[in-house]
């Protein structure tokens, strides 16, 4: 290898051609500012119509009121959902901008990647040769010990391309991290939109309903204002299932849940929509006794069924017998979650904690909740519970995207990515019904 090539070599290895990106800027800029117009003039539209809104709220009631109030909430809900929309085209076009830095980043380092796979071969080649090799070549001796200085030259280009590669991997996690924070935004502003639409929805079909009476039959509408009181009184009257303990009022429930929210920042739809989804599991789970304390094996608590493993010992006995001591009740009469498919069982109460997940939290549930130790099986208690769980997991940044990924979480743990996402998804839609259908007609009454 002459010292020519050599020199030429590493000129080339540093020298690694970075992507460029063919934007026009001009344009990118123009098309930005267009979107800032129009979303600036949006924002006054909303504040329009959350003004009208505002006054007439303060008048008595009445159809024309009423009636005002739901064109003024069309209106705001309508400009709300453009000015997303405007939103949601900028992160489209910043996520597609990001894409096209990922595929040129990885393109990078995959050259850097194959250029130093031909540096190490071409120095081992080089150190591999011994003097003897070069004397019976017959080259200058002058040339093998050049070529000796270019090895030290080529360790250095290795320790720069090293470091390049470093940095350019950093960069794309970097870039990757960003896009799938502006991924889950996009997501968090599209699941807000369905929403208002929905509602948007239920006030037209109010709107038509006020309209069809006469102005003059204010009886009629005193009626409807009676019919919308009995319907708020059956929703909070109505039953809320919980597992492992006995049913309480939806409107018990949701005090419960605004109690927590106040100390959380948990959303009440979300947090009974967790409690909703373990109720139906245990519909199929079932419930067991541990009859042993040492093996944690038991039984079926309706059934007699024997079971292994109800409760891993060396994790969840100690803390569980600490509990039963402290609470006052017979451990081996006290009904836990059966053992699921590849895994122990063991969870208590309506939240489901297994003994050793609720021990480390239970001052901080008895802090939030006002108690000296606080009940699993008890519903008030295991609100607290869950919504300090679930803060830890994310979900008070609230959004779609972050209470999808705590109910995840809640589920499955560490392998939320793949056995949580199922569980998830029921949550979310149990939410979206408890929250249109139930809080809702409750807050609007």
């Amino acid at each position: 290898m002459t010292k020519s090539f050599t020199t030429l070599f590493i000129l080339l290895v540093l020298a690694i051609p970075f992507c460029t990106y063919a934007q026009s800027t001009d344009a990118v800029a123009r098309r930005q500012a267009e979107l800032q117009v129009e979303l600036d003039a949006t924002n006054k539209d909303i504040a329009h119509w959350a003004g009208i809104l505002a006054s007439k709220e303060n008048e008595t009631a009445s159809i024309s009121r009423d009636i005002a109030i739901l064109n003024a909430k069309i209106a705001e809900a309508k400009a709300t959902i453009k000015a997303k929309n405007i939103v949601i085209q900028q992160l489209g076009k910043d996520i597609g901008e990001k894409t096209t830095v990922i595929v040129g980043l990885n393109q990078k380092i995959t050259r850097q990647e194959d250029s130093l796979a031909e540096l190490i071969r071409k120095t081992n080649a080089l150190e591999s040769n011994s003097i003897a090799e070069f004397a019976l070549s017959g080259q200058k001796l002058s040339d093998f010990f050049s070529d000796l200085d270019s090895i030290r030259a080529f360790e250095r280009a290795l320790k720069q391309s090293f470091e390049s590669i470093r940095t350019t991997r950093t960069v794309t996690e970097t870039a990757k991290e960003t896009l799938t924070k502006r991924q889950d935004a996009e997501t968090d502003a599209r699941k807000t939109i369905e929403a208002e639409q929905r509602q948007i929805q239920k006030s037209e079909a109010q709107k038509k309903e006020l309209l069809a009476i006469s102005k003059t039959e204010e009886k009629t509408y005193k009626g409807i204002l009676g019919e919308r009181e009995k319907r708020a009184a059956q929703i909070r009257s109505a039953l809320f299932s919980l597992r492992d303990s006995a049913a309480i009022p939806f409107g018990t429930a949701y005090n419960y849940a605004l109690e927590v929210q106040k100390r959380t920042g948990i959303r009440p739809a979300f947090l009974l929509a967790i409690l909703t989804q373990e109720t139906n599991l245990g519909e199929n789970v079932g419930q067991c006794l541990v009859t042993n304390l040492t093996t944690g094996d038991g039984v079926g608590k309706n059934t007699g069924t024997p079971f292994k493993a109800i409760m891993k010992p060396t994790r969840d006995i100690l803390p569980f017998l600490s509990l039963s001591e402290r609470l006052g009740f017979d451990p081996k009469l006290k009904p836990v979650s059966c053992p699921q498919k590849g895994g122990y069982g063991g969870a208590m109460g309506p939240s489901q904690f297994i003994p050793s997940t609720w021990a480390p939290l239970e001052k901080r549930i008895a802090k939030a909740s006002g108690v000296s130790t606080p009940d699993p099986w008890i519903p008030r208690d295991a609100f607290f519970a869950s919504g300090i769980y679930l803060s830890d997991l994310g979900a008070d940044a609230g959004g779609y995207s972050a209470e999808s990924t705590a109910a995840a979480k809640y589920y499955a743990g560490s392998a939320w990515k793949t056995r949580g996402k199922t569980y998830a998804a029921n949550v979310m839609s149990h939410a979206t019904n408890i929250q249109e259908n139930m809080i809702d007609p409750l807050q609007n009454l």
